[in-house]
């Protein structure tokens, strides 16, 4: 099991409709993309210097079905709209046992 992490930092005036954007783009995924085993996300609440904004937690069963879903067309979607408000994006995917 590969365990996706990404984290997000918002452009300098990201506005609410545009987070809630993205909450919504993101909570569609699960239904659309099959390889997604599971999927959860949120906002930061610590709010300190080293903090990013945003973060998303995904389960996939191995490396080519992260791939699959990073090319889904619903994905590239999603990520059109991040590419627009974050200024940096940071990813992480390691391997876990399956659960």
């Amino acid at each position: 099991m590969i365990r996706h992490l990404i984290f997000f930092k918002f452009k300098p005036g990201t506005a609410e409709p545009d987070i809630k954007k993205l909450e919504a783009g993101l909570g569609a995924l699960p239904g659309l993309i099959p390889e997604i085993r599971s999927y959860e996300f949120g906002r930061d609440l610590a709010r300190v210097e080293r903090s990013f904004d945003f973060a998303l937690v995904s389960s996939f069963d191995d490396l080519e079905s992260v791939k699959r879903y990073g090319a889904h067309p619903e994905h590239r979607k999603v990520l059109e709209h991040i590419n627009a408000i974050c200024s940096t994006i940071r990813s992480v995917d390691f391997e876990v046992e399956s659960e």
